[in-house]
């Protein structure tokens, strides 16, 4: 590439890694000069390039397995809406605005394509229900690619939330073709339930769910309390001691998960689990915020992972 050309980097399944913003009803993609090999002048400072204007609380994209066309934009008010070689459609890909309470943290907050999309046509979403509930529904695309079939919505898993804050909201397909699904620990402040500890209660967690056998789901195996859920914990749980996972994302390259997990007050959080681990971490909300005890001047952090950065 030329000395002062610019490209445009957006890797939209991957949020620790993100090249886009969404913000203020405007989808904005951040530029980079890219130099030739040895000695050059510095770089060009970073510039932003609206890529679409008109939308309604943007708060996530991705796009399709295999799909470089298209990026699919969630809105918080309940509508998903389509970027096609930089032009927004006017049709919605998905409305479903009279199921959604929108507003503060609640509304549409996650979207998942099926790795086989392309063949069943399936994807999945995350969203607050007019109680205020959580609900991860699968829908399927209708004979029109760029609309989906609204009337084709099933629930694969609802989870009641006692406050309107910390849903969670973030649904990834993992390299094992798993549903991972993020919830947070109910909401109020301080984790009053104490559910991100609690390995009985689904809140505050990441699931791991089989969505390609069962109805609407299965366990895997694999998942670290599978083996004897009354002792252990739900078998749903992959890691836990979360207080709001908002966005999570696997390592194309090693399979990681790096987990971002909004603090209490003081601390933002970044997690790893590494790749093969099995599952079962525990990341020690409300017993610690980051690197710190959480409201104590001291506290036991064995069995605890703590954070890569906060």
């Amino acid at each position: 590439m030329a000395r002062g050309q610019y490209y445009c980097r957006m890797r939209c399944s991957r949020p620790v890694r993100f090249g886009a913003m969404v913000t203020s009803g405007v989808l904005a993609c951040g530029l980079e000069a890219k130099m030739p090999s040895g000695p050059s002048p510095p770089p060009a400072a970073p510039t932003l390039q609206v890529v679409a204007q008109g939308l309604t609380s943007p708060l996530f994209l991705t796009s399709p397995p295999g799909d470089s066309a298209r990026l699919f934009i969630v809105q918080q008010d309940g509508r998903i809406r389509i970027i096609r070689n930089d032009t927004l459609l006017p049709t919605p890909f998905l409305d479903i605005r009279s199921r959604v309470r929108a507003g503060g943290e609640q509304g549409l907050l996650g979207l998942a394509f099926h790795p086989s999309y392309k063949q069943n046509g399936r994807f999945y979403v995350d969203y607050t229900d007019v109680n205020g509930n959580t609900r991860v529904v699968r829908f399927t695309v209708s004979a029109d690619p760029n609309v989906a079939d609204p009337a084709s919505g099933d629930t694969v898993l609802a989870v009641a939330q006692p406050f309107a804050n910390h849903n969670g909201g973030m649904l990834l397909f993992g390299p094992d073709g798993y549903l991972y699904v993020g919830l947070g620990d109910g909401g109020s402040g301080g984790d009053p339930f104490g559910n991100g500890q609690n390995r009985h209660v689904l809140l505050g967690k990441i699931l791991r769910l089989d969505v390609d056998h069962g109805s609407p789901y299965t366990i895997p195996a694999g998942n670290p309390f599978a083996a004897d859920t009354a002792a252990l914990g739900a078998g749903e749980i992959w890691d836990y001691g979360l207080r709001n996972p908002w966005r999570f994302s696997f390592d194309r390259a090693t399979g990681d998960l790096y987990i971002g997990d909004v603090g209490e007050g003081l601390y933002e959080e970044v997690d790893v689990e590494q790749s093969g681990g099995g599952g079962g971490v525990n990341y020690g909300w409300n017993v610690m915020e980051g690197l710190h005890c959480y409201n104590a001047t001291s506290c036991t952090m064995t069995g605890l992972t703590p954070p890569v950065l906060e």
